[in-house]
């Protein structure tokens, strides 16, 4: 696993460590932007489930998972789950996902995933 090489700063007496806005990079783990992506599509089930006031074995069968995994997917156990699975979830779940393909400005192309069609980036997938 490779780190991101991370910048050392000082504030005053105070050294810090800058992040690169992507914890996984900074640890290493591999392919971090995938991880990025399906953590911040787990927050947002956890965020409806909880707002539907739902219990994990409800959850379950609307997911057509199990008690157990829905307990693994909501303590961050991703390993077993696609992004396209974490996308049926959503689906299940009553949400709309909309997937939108433009040319890129840069050359290369990215992946957003966000709450809304704005600009604001959550978790983009890169190379």
């Amino acid at each position: 696993m490779k780190k991101t090489k991370l910048k050392t700063k000082h504030l005053g007496d105070i050294e810090y460590t800058e992040s690169s806005g992507n914890i996984f990079a900074d640890l290493g783990i591999e392919n971090p932007e995938e991880a990025l992506a399906k953590s911040e599509i787990v927050l947002k089930i956890q965020s409806i489930i909880k707002k539907k006031k739902l219990t994990q074995a409800k959850a379950a069968k609307i997911l057509k998972i199990s008690q157990p995994k829905i307990s693994l997917l909501l303590r961050g156990y991703l390993e077993d789950f696609s992004l396209e699975r974490l996308l049926r979830f959503l689906n299940d779940l009553g949400q709309d996902v909309y997937i939108s393909i433009v040319a890129s400005h840069s050359g290369h192309g990215s992946t957003m995933i966000g709450d809304s069609p704005s600009t604001a980036r959550i978790a983009a997938l890169g190379r």
